[in-house]
């Protein structure tokens, strides 16, 4: 039996990000019974401290996982890996500058899933994005796989790093087809005032790289229905977009909802999807909403022409989104491809191969 330490994330049951969502569904679609999966988690971030779930064993570290403890956090969790396991699954680049003393202490295989490019993303100051970039290249060559989630990622690690080959293996999203009955469903619509068709969803942690401020700008100047869940009290960027956007009749600005069920209701039945994101991977908000066969415009960068097989719509600014809104739009494509490329048990499949 292959022994897997999973590093990097907040920990089991998920409550946070893409990278919990992927090792809650692939430890849950386990594919294999020779592969034991143990899940390092934040004892800071759980009140209940479970010894196992879904089958992984489950162990804390006394750190925050984000923020700048994310570094500490992942290394402290390298160190506990040290004997014991046959592969290190490290999810993300922020405690990678460590990995040269895992190399030389240790002989588990190193598989590392680099992210989204986190060295770009404008939240970052400039010594943070300078860390970030050096952890990235010390991963990307200590690794023995790594992993890109995009085919994007993938050709950047092949250009960046002199021909170096990133294991392609992207985001699951059928979790979320969940179902509901169609007397909730109707209340779900009623109690926000949604006609089935009629409205565009958009959900995404508010930052300048997921071009919120474009989106609203768009929806601001039509008559058109927006619902934008998201963490609008977090920064100073969110808290002025609320400010400035609040009073728009036609946008509903709703803090997180993490209820699976009205996240079910409002993408089944949104007219559009909105996706901003202009920097990363796979991003998961968008495998998902794949699902529901919707139309998608997405902004026009390659990760989401990648992760969407060319077949959404895409847009750069205002003027672009106002005109597709105007146009009648088909998601059909979108369901096929999430349907072909994006289920949990494929992806638990590819992951197990590399071990």
């Amino acid at each position: 039996m292959k022994k897997i330490a999973v590093i990097g994330t907040q920990g089991v049951p998920a409550e946070y990000g893409g990278f919990e969502t992927l090792v809650e569904n692939i430890i849950g679609a386990n594919a294999s019974a020779d592969v034991q999966y143990t899940v390092f988690c934040s004892g800071k971030d759980y009140d209940e401290r479970l010894e196992s779930y879904k089958g992984a064993q489950l162990k804390y570290v006394p750190l925050h996982a984000n923020g700048i403890q994310s570094i500490p956090y992942d290394m402290v969790s390298m160190m506990r890996s040290m004997r014991g396991y046959d592969v290190m699954l490290v999810l993300g680049v922020s405690g990678c500058v460590f990995l040269p003393f895992v190399r030389l202490l240790s002989r588990a295989k190193l598989v590392v899933n680099i992210d989204g490019l986190e060295h770009r993303r404008k939240k970052w100051g400039k010594w943070t994005r300078r860390f970030l970039r050096l952890s990235e290249a010390v991963a990307v060559h200590c690794a023995h796989v790594v992993v890109a989630d995009n085919k994007g990622i993938q050709d950047y690690v092949a250009e960046r790093y002199r021909g170096k080959r990133a294991e392609l293996i992207a985001y699951g999203g059928d979790h979320v087809m969940t179902g509901v009955e169609p007397a909730r469903e109707a209340a779900i619509l009623d109690h926000y005032g949604l006609k089935a068709g009629e409205y565009a969803m958009s959900v995404c942690r508010i930052e300048p790289e997921n071009n919120c401020h474009v989106i609203l700008e768009a929806f601001a100047r039509t008559d058109k229905p927006l619902i934008f869940i998201g963490n609008w009290k977090k920064s100073d960027y969110g808290k002025s977009l609320r400010k400035k956007y609040e009073h728009c009749v036609n946008i509903s600005m709703l803090d997180p909802i993490y209820e699976i069920e009205t996240l079910y209701v409002f993408r089944k039945n949104a007219g559009w999807y909105m996706h901003g994101h202009s920097a990363g991977g796979t991003n998961p908000s968008l495998v998902e909403a794949m699902f529901f066969g919707r139309p998608i415009l997405a902004f026009d960068v390659v990760y989401n022409r990648e992760t969407t097989s060319g077949q959404a719509y895409y847009f750069k600014d205002e003027q672009d989104i106002i005109r597709l809104l105007g146009e009648k739009l088909d998601g059909t494509a979108m369901h096929e491809i999430a349907q072909k490329r994006y289920t949990w048990k494929t992806i638990a499949s590819e992951y197990e191969r590399l071990y």
